[in-house]
């Protein structure tokens, strides 16, 4: 049995463990990732990017190369709604095409206030994205067709146990293990974590057992419909989504089984014929794949953590899919422990800040799986009439009524800058709370404020660039008043502690001030606002960096 050390093991090797390899990579820790599958996913499977996610893809330096796949640049990114694809156009919330995404994020400013617009691309194509840039870092290596076994725990770390597809097993002594293993994490099972919250709920739609439907259907287009990045159904006798996948003929239709329909015995023909009832009309096609699901769940784990095993992605949460939230939530997850990971593995932080990773993004996964059933129940319980499809008055009313209902739903559930921009940390251990009230939460709006504990808030400056653009990778001090003073304090307070500061001095910005409210504010390598204020003492900044970074209780600073 062979023997392998490195500095952290990640199990799975799907968004959230390659996000986390590369976040690990860029600042030299050492890992390893197992995954018992072949290869990364080849099934479009969730096909929303969110703007927080895709800021995080910019930090890293390739958002423009995922902006570069999936659908063409001029094809639009609507959503519309159909009693069939055959029959009657029942409301559109229209979107940017991808080409003008960097545009139109600097117009709407105001509504979206960030850097990058969500991008409407298959998971398959980001999971080979995230795996060719991670392979590309030093020190970090990706085993496919290789299991976790088990595991034991100790002072020192973790030791376990993987099987390679060739029978033979290895050993590996890792720091910490972090586990990315999905919905039926051999991990979370093994610590006898369970998950919390509510099951699959009864609706017409996105409430029970679901059928995810690949297909080749070029003539699709023949329909002669506006393009749309999802096409939905509305009607009493198949309730179906399709969505486009490379704007050229490929897509997934997902539809909720009805009684009698078993997806353990549907034949691709069956399948086939569930397709074209949303059509609406016979057009050839070709079902490349079939997958089942089930929909209207929201569960989140008890726990995250155990000793030195941490977990994220789907192994602690699991979303019903309205609103593309899963998969970014689990990319959040990567974010938060990877540089957590790092500092503590460089001795610059106390093992107390990896305990900081429970306390923020647990909180956040609940919130955002109520936000996923909020939307399912919007659009799930909402039932066609029965007129719906009928010619004449009653059938043009029950038209008119539908259109205006999903119109509204659409523009709540597909424009949601508060769900991708306004998660919080507040009440965490290692943030530097002041005393400023909290915005509003609700996913279709957000409201920027630099009050520690979120997000900073983004500004296209007075040249052309994104605020996001000046940040250090690492940490960084904004400094927007003319007395810079304290600036050195905390530039030789980093150094002594072997953190990595930049140093942004923006005084003459006009919108930063109104945004941040404070001639200072500290920036985690996450992004989050860790502290604002006024010049402190350098005794001030040495306790402020024991809390930030888990030296000290967080009381320190009361």
């Amino acid at each position: 049995m062979t023997r392998v050390t490195t500095d952290v093991l990640i199990v799975g090797a799907g968004p959230c463990g390659l996000m986390l390899a590369n976040e690990l990579g860029r600042r030299g820790v050492a890992a390893l990732v197992v995954d018992r599958e072949a290869t990364v996913a080849t099934a479009p499977q969730a096909n929303a990017t969110q703007a927080r996610t895709m800021e995080h893809y910019r930090r890293l330096g390739f958002a423009e190369e995922i902006r570069a796949l999936g659908m063409p640049a001029d094809h639009p990114t609507d959503v519309a709604y159909f009693t069939t694809f055959a029959g009657y156009e029942l409301a559109r919330h229209q979107m940017p095409a991808p080409g003008e995404a960097g545009e139109v994020i600097r117009e709407r400013a105001h509504i979206w206030n960030g850097a990058e617009l969500p991008h409407r691309v298959p998971q398959s194509l980001i999971e080979q994205t995230l795996l060719r840039k991670a392979e590309a870092l030093p020190g970090i290596e990706v085993a496919f067709s290789t299991e976790l076994t088990g595991f034991v725990e100790d002072d020192a770390g973790v030791l376990a146990e993987v099987r390679a597809a060739d029978g033979r097993s290895y050993r590996i002594r890792a720091r910490y293990l972090f586990a990315a293993d999905g919905g039926s994490s051999t991990v979370r099972k093994q610590l006898g974590i369970r998950y919390g919250g509510g099951d699959a709920k009864t609706r017409d739609f996105m409430g029970g057992q679901m059928l995810s439907i690949y297909l080749e259907a070029p003539a699709f287009y023949d329909l002669n419909l506006p393009r749309a990045w999802m096409y939905w159904t509305f009607n009493r006798r198949r309730r179906a989504l399709l969505a486009t996948v490379d704007g050229t003929g490929s897509f997934v239709l997902q539809t909720q089984l009805r009684e009698g329909e078993d997806p353990a015995t549907m034949t691709e023909a069956e399948a086939g014929e569930l397709f074209l009832q949303a059509v609406g009309k016979t057009i050839p096609y070709k079902v490349t794949g079939i997958a089942s699901w089930l929909a209207g769940r929201a569960l989140v784990a008890e726990k995250f953590s155990h000793g030195r095993v941490l977990m994220g992605g789907d192994a602690v949460h699991l979303f019903t899919p309205t609103g593309g939230m899963g998969y970014n939530t689990a990319i959040e997850d990567a974010v938060n422990i990877g540089w957590k990971l790092a500092a503590v593995l460089k001795g610059q932080a106390g093992e107390g800040l990896l305990a900081s990773y429970e306390a923020e993004r647990r909180p956040v996964a609940l919130r955002n799986t109520q936000f996923a059933i909020g939307f399912a129940d919007s659009v799930g319980l909402y039932v066609p009439s029965p007129a719906i499809e009928d010619v004449g008055p009653a059938g043009e009313a029950a038209r008119a009524r539908a259109g205006a209902y999903l119109g509204q739903h659409a523009a709540r559930e597909f424009t949601i800058p508060g769900f991708t921009f306004g998660a919080r940390y507040d009440g965490s251990p290692v943030i530097a709370a002041d005393r400023s009230p909290l915005p509003p939460d609700a996913p279709s709006v957000y409201v920027p404020t630099a009050k520690p504990g979120g997000r900073a808030p983004h500004a296209w400056l007075a040249d052309g660039r994104s605020l996001f653009d000046a940040f250090g990778f690492d940490w960084t001090l904004l400094c927007l008043g003319e007395d810079t003073d304290a600036a050195s304090d905390f530039a030789a307070e980093a150094e002594a502690r072997g953190l990595s500061l930049k140093l942004l001095h923006l005084p003459q910005e006009p919108l930063l001030p109104d945004l941040y409210e404070a001639p200072y504010a500290l920036i985690r390598p996450d992004q989050i606002v860790a502290w604002r204020g006024a010049a402190p003492s350098a005794r001030a900044i040495a306790t402020l960096f024991d809390t930030l970074t888990a030296k000290t209780p967080a009381e320190a600073l009361a």
